[in-house]
């Protein structure tokens, strides 16, 4: 395909009588990594929602892959969530019921994989996120950033297209922070997923290939302005 993987345009979206998004917008080529910065309350997230399909805008459009995400059913939004999304919070939000293992095969289980089999492809995730060791423990016995690197091979391990990030170090100290930011990008540039990376930490930022600032709901590419 030619142009962007992902492209919102001139979204807006109030949540009662405040504005989230104002005219926000931004393109992502696949195998791109974006950082989306700005602080609290700017827009950030609700523009990455809207972009994931998670959140209709008001107005605007988002188109995925040559579709546009809002004249899709809420049925093939969710399957392209399953299929083509992988999604890294900032806590994590982890099964606590259930393993590592079984945490990173769970889009797998959801798109019809058998067990075995889902779990089989799982574990090779946890090796390049360097906690195989970790497979059988359930996310209340490991550590903050341990849960944050399963959490990004959950979000990699269908093999997505794209990832969304939404503040995927806010929770960490700046050690652990660094290191879910370095396997994050590594695996993703080596699966040719791109990334819509939110967070307000320059440092997080650094990694993206491109920065965007969103202020007040709008948005400005940091590279055009300079």
């Amino acid at each position: 395909m030619t142009g962007p993987l992902l492209h919102a345009e001139n979204l807006h979206k109030t949540y009662r009588s405040t504005p989230a998004l104002e005219g926000a917008g931004l393109a992502i080529s696949a195998g791109e990594i974006v950082a989306v910065m700005g602080p609290s309350g700017s827009g950030k997230s609700t523009l990455l929602q809207c972009m994931a399909g998670i959140v209709r805008p008001d107005s605007g459009t988002v188109t995925y892959d040559g579709r546009v995400l809002s004249e899709l059913g809420d049925a093939e939004r969710s399957r392209l969530r399953r299929a083509d999304f992988g999604f890294v919070f900032q806590f994590g939000q982890l099964v606590p019921e259930l393993t590592c293992v079984e945490n990173v095969a769970l889009p797998l289980r959801l798109a019809g994989r058998r067990r075995r089999d889902a779990e089989q492809a799982a574990l090779p995730w946890l090796e390049r996120l360097e906690i195989a060791g970790l497979a059988g423990k359930r996310p209340g016995e490991i550590s903050g950033g341990e849960g944050q690197r399963v959490a990004v091979a959950r979000a990699l391990a269908c093999s997505p297209r794209v990832v969304f990030a939404d503040e995927p170090t806010g929770a960490l100290d700046s050690l652990n922070g660094e290191r879910v930011m370095e396997l994050l990008t590594a695996a993703a540039r080596q699966s040719r997923a791109a990334v819509v990376l939110v967070t307000h930490e320059a440092r997080v930022a650094a990694y993206a290939d491109r920065e965007i600032v969103v202020r007040d709901g709008r948005t400005r590419d940091l590279e055009s302005s300079r």
